[in-house]
């Protein structure tokens, strides 16, 4: 029998679109769209490389209360206004994830609010029991 367990993050957009920051099912986690917005403040740095580190910083926190951190992610998608605000990114996306090397998606797309400048999800597979 699967477990389903919902995370949430105390976004105040989890309430109102009715979405869970993450979903633990058996032993797979998925971890939701996730944006700069730091979610105690509910305030978004101007700054990509910081909204990048937010992100991250975020997620590292659903994934922690889940049961695994980055190094149980394989798979992660960047979304993106702006292609050019990718490559100043790559040194917190690899401090974070460069030993894991998960599949990775980069898209160019639009973000709710234009504030964001980065949304990041990831896949995580937990090791059996955790």
């Amino acid at each position: 029998m699967t477990t389903r367990r919902l995370i949430s993050s105390g976004s105040t957009f989890e309430q109102e679109v009715g979405y869970s920051r993450a979903v633990v099912d058996g032993d797979w986690v998925h971890v939701s769209g996730t944006t700069g917005f730091d979610y105690r403040s509910m305030t978004i740095s101007d700054d990509i490389v910081e909204q990048a580190e937010q992100c991250l910083s975020n997620i590292a926190s659903a994934l922690e209360e889940a049961g695994c951190s980055f190094a149980d992610v394989v798979r992660v998608r960047y979304m993106l206004p702006d292609p050019a605000d990718f490559e100043p990114c790559w040194p917190v996306l690899h401090r974070y994830l460069g030993d894991v090397r998960p599949a990775a998606t980069m898209l160019v797309c639009g973000l709710s609010d234009p504030r964001m400048r980065i949304e990041i999800e990831v896949t995580a597979h937990r090791a059996p029991g955790a």
